[in-house]
């Protein structure tokens, strides 16, 4: 897959991170690059649209739906399992 050319930071991020780098900066100037380039990250971010968001809505839904018939499964195959193995657990040889 061929890489998209907005994925690589831009030189003057990169030349100001250096030059900061190297640069012994008081916390709040570093808070300020830090701000500075979180904002050039969010300006490369890609909003799905409406049907793109459904679609994967809908994907993680049925992912859990089949997660939980699966745990629900094995709970009732394990329990089933520990009554059959160590007998009801309503009946009580000792002190009845």
């Amino acid at each position: 897959m061929a890489r998209k050319i907005v994925d690589e930071p831009s030189e003057a991020v990169v030349e100001r991170a250096k030059t900061d780098r190297a640069a012994k900066r008081n916390p709040f100037s570093r808070l300020v690059l830090f701000i500075r380039q979180v904002l050039a990250e969010l300006k490369k971010v890609v909003t799905p649209t409406r049907k793109e968001l459904i679609s994967y809505t809908l994907v993680v839904l049925v992912f859990v739906v089949i997660m939980m018939a699966l745990v629900s499964g094995l709970d009732f195959v394990f329990s089933w399992l520990a009554v059959f193995v160590f007998g009801d657990p309503g009946t009580s040889p000792i002190g009845s």
